[in-house]
């Protein structure tokens, strides 16, 4: 598969990426994770190698092999650890909210060696901790006001940002050191204001130290000195009306919003909106989360009022959030309102149900009517609503259709008459949807009557897939204690073979009924029934699983016919250039594909892995020095032999077309390091005094010259063409001003 990325604002990414999946011909199950998701949380100074979560994948019933755990993307810094026995997730480097404040891990399980897998997504939320103090953009600043401006008057507003988030990063604004106390600030917007008129005032000058402070803990400062210059201006009486900050803010938003758990960090929950009718800066409202935001689960923009997502939400976590929210205006002093957000976070189908019990153990007596109680199994699902009922059904196994599961309730009972001869324990596991498994371990009791048994209750051989048709495979027996008809066996196969088997009623020996062909299917998997005579018709079963070897009977087939690659020239020996990939349809050794070149591959440029596939170069290329890519041959046609290791072998071939791309590494050489050239002083402007020349070893544009006077020229006597290197009188000369130049000249 060839994959491509693109952006939100639509740029692709520079290259795409190839992914080659690999389809197994196997039954195993792999260990499934508890959860899809996880989420977790971490602070930003947390050392390293510590513990933020575990996660856990759960073994197929009975089986003997160990799960092991591995980091698979999202982490290409190398910043976290999984214990791969454990599945427990460590910091490893050093983490900044600021840079990365979310990290999505993909996490697999494995069993053993087993070539499948399992994954799950774990999100890590970096909380932000306060170790950003406020900046401002300048140190100090200075400001003139008319001595005759009224009280009230906005003088300055000081801004500062603080890469910090939350209350982390909310900053108050306060006045450190004064000389006078006609100013203020308003300490949420840093608008410095005239507390009383400057008219009386001697002082021409005033210096106020502004602070800028965080509402972390402990709390960060940064100062900025302003200088407030008073100038006297000569004028008449000015009558100025002013808006007076009679209104507070009133909201106008809804209280109550709704969001599901599954979206992504920065997602819009909710539009705050309040107004106020006053004027100017005490009209203007500003907006902040007072409380109920203790884990930062939401961000709220102050000027605009959008509330957003600032870490993956899970409801059964934390199903409903209360957030008080303050609504400010500029005045001075500043009115507020506030209002109690109510956010529901609605449930997705994120969590798996599970048994109360993993096995359950129980017995039932043989020969009862259909309809029997057996058990009764429960799960409980942490999801709500529609998400958390359960589906309760029986997976395919042995005997399984002889009990019939209620799916609403768990309650497991007999769909049919059971046998304790025929078989005396059933291994029924059962599984309700988005799902969990538990097993049921259910023993028949014996009562006093005899059916036909098979020596064993399930057989397993192996044939090559050019077996003839007609072929005997295997000869089955069952004993039946009875006498006379009640114990003469008849035998039957009663699921689908796809025509590929029989059985002969009387002797109980399977033979094949058509060609087989393990590339189409591998494996059959069928009972074989024994019956004896009489009216009841007691009968046993034995499971059937043939397994088709393979005869090498297909060639490697190459993914393409014809492969293009490039290379650029200068490259060390073992660079990679491409990999080709051919599949067999074989199995085993039949299977096992060899790579090699065949031709083309003159004084051993380039070679091939073998196993992989992977073309590399041999040799050092040199676009300039090598003929055979430049005059002779810019590319190299090389022929690939694609063979199994089955016996005889068969293959197949691909033609690969290299190019050598020429890199810029040779810098342009003058044909002459000096030249000398003799005037006179009489010669009229745009006279050719002579051409200087450069050549270039490279191609295309990177031997493309351009030629520049750097020094020599101050005047401005000469001028260079840049791209043929003439050089021409531009300004008349004077012998007895200047006798020689000495022009240097660059080329580039």
């Amino acid at each position: 598969l060839t994959v491509s990325a693109r952006d939100g604002g639509g740029l692709p990414s520079a290259s795409n990426a190839a992914v080659t999946v690999n389809i197994l011909q196997t039954i195993l199950v792999p260990a499934v994770f508890e959860r899809s998701r996880y989420s977790f949380s971490v602070p930003e100074d947390a050392p390293e190698d510590s513990v933020i979560g575990t996660v856990k994948a759960r073994e197929p019933p009975n089986s003997l092999e160990v799960v092991s755990y591995r980091i698979c993307s999202g982490d290409p810094h190398g910043k976290f650890s999984i214990d791969p026995q454990f599945g427990i997730i460590r910091t490893k480097k050093q983490l900044d909210h600021e840079a990365q404040p979310v990290v999505v891990l993909t996490v697999q399980s494995q069993l053993g060696d087993s070539p499948v897998y399992s994954s799950t997504q774990v999100n890590i939320s970096v909380t932000d901790i306060n170790d950003n103090p406020p900046v401002f953009l300048t140190k100090s600043d200075k400001v003139t006001i008319s001595h005759t401006q009224p009280p009230g008057t906005a003088v300055y507003i000081a801004h500062a940002e603080d890469r910090d988030s939350g209350l982390n990063g909310a900053i108050k604004y306060s006045i450190a050191s004064k000389q006078s106390d006609a100013f203020n600030i308003d300490p949420s917007l840093g608008v410095v204001n005239l507390t009383r008129t400057v008219l009386a005032e001697k002082q021409q000058e005033y210096t106020l130290h502004i602070a800028a402070e965080d509402c972390g803990s402990p709390p960060l400062t940064s100062l900025l000195m302003l200088t407030v210059v008073i100038e006297e201006q000569k004028m008449g009486p000015t009558l100025v009306f002013q808006n007076i900050n009679d209104n507070s803010p009133s909201f106008m938003s809804s209280p109550l919003s709704y969001v599901v758990e599954d979206v992504e960090v920065g997602f819009l929950v909710h539009h705050i909106i309040a107004k106020d009718p006053d004027e100017g800066r005490n009209g203007q409202v500003t907006y902040h989360i007072l409380s109920g935001n203790e884990n930062k689960a939401f961000v709220l923009d102050k000027v605009t009022g959008l509330l957003t997502t600032a870490q993956f939400l899970d409801r059964e976590v934390q199903e409903r959030y209360s957030l008080t929210v303050i609504a400010l205006d500029g005045g001075s002093p500043a009115l507020s309102a506030t209002q109690v957000l109510t956010i529901v976070v609605l449930d997705v189908n994120d969590e798996a149900p599970g048994f109360l019990k993993r096995l359950y153990e129980t017995a039932v007596h043989e020969n009862r009517d259909p309809g029997e109680f057996v058990i009764r199994v429960e799960a409980v699902d942490r999801d709500a609503g529609l998400n958390s009922l359960l589906q309760y059904e029986i997976l395919p196994g042995a005997g399984y259709e002889k009990f019939k599961m209620n799916s609403d309730s768990g309650e497991l009972v007999t769909a049919a008459s059971l046998d304790r001869e025929t078989q005396e324990v059933f291994s029924i596991t059962g599984n309700p949807s988005r799902s969990s498994t538990a097993q049921l371990y259910l023993t028949v009791l014996d009562e006093n009557d005899h059916s036909p048994l098979f020596a064993k209750t399930q057989y397993q051989i192996s044939v090559t897939e050019d077996l003839e048709e007609g072929s005997a495979i295997l000869d089955l027996s069952a004993s039946d204690e009875d006498a006379g008809l009640n114990g003469e066996v008849m035998y039957s196969l009663i699921d689908d073979t796809y025509g590929a088997f029989a059985i002969n009623s009387v002797t109980g020996s399977i033979i094949t009924t058509k060609a087989l062909d393990r590339e189409t299917k591998s494996q059959y998997t069928f009972r074989a029934v024994a019956t004896d005579c009489s009216t009841l018709f007691p009968r046993s079963t034995t499971v059937m699983t043939v397994l088709i070897q393979d005869v090498n009977d297909n060639a490697p087939k190459f993914e393409q016919s014809y492969y293009k690659a490039s290379i650029w020239e200068g490259q060390s020996p073992k660079t990679d250039i491409i990999q080709v990939f051919a599949a067999d349809l074989d199995s085993g050794l039949n299977g096992e594909t060899e790579y090699s070149i065949v031709s083309g591959n003159e004084n051993a440029t380039f070679l091939i892995d073998s196993a992989r596939g992977i073309l590399a170069t041999n040799t050092d290329l040199d676009y300039e020095n090598t003929s055979s890519y430049r005059e002779t041959a810019a590319s190299h046609q090389l022929v690939l032999l694609a063979s199994d290791r089955g016996t005889p072998s068969l293959n197949s071939t691909a033609t690969v077309l290299i190019t050598v791309l020429d890199v810029n590494d040779n810098p342009p050489v003058f044909s002459s390091l000096e030249y000398h050239v003799h005037v006179k002083e009489s010669i009229p402007i745009g006279s050719h005094i002579t051409e200087v020349s450069a050549k270039d070893c490279d191609a295309g544009t990177n031997a493309e010259i351009t030629y520049a006077i750097i020094s020599g020229n101050d005047r401005g006597h000469f001028g260079l063409d840049s791209r043929t290197g003439s050089v021409n009188l531009t300004k008349m000369l004077d012998y007895e001003d200047t006798m020689k130049f000495t022009l240097v000249i660059q080329a580039t």
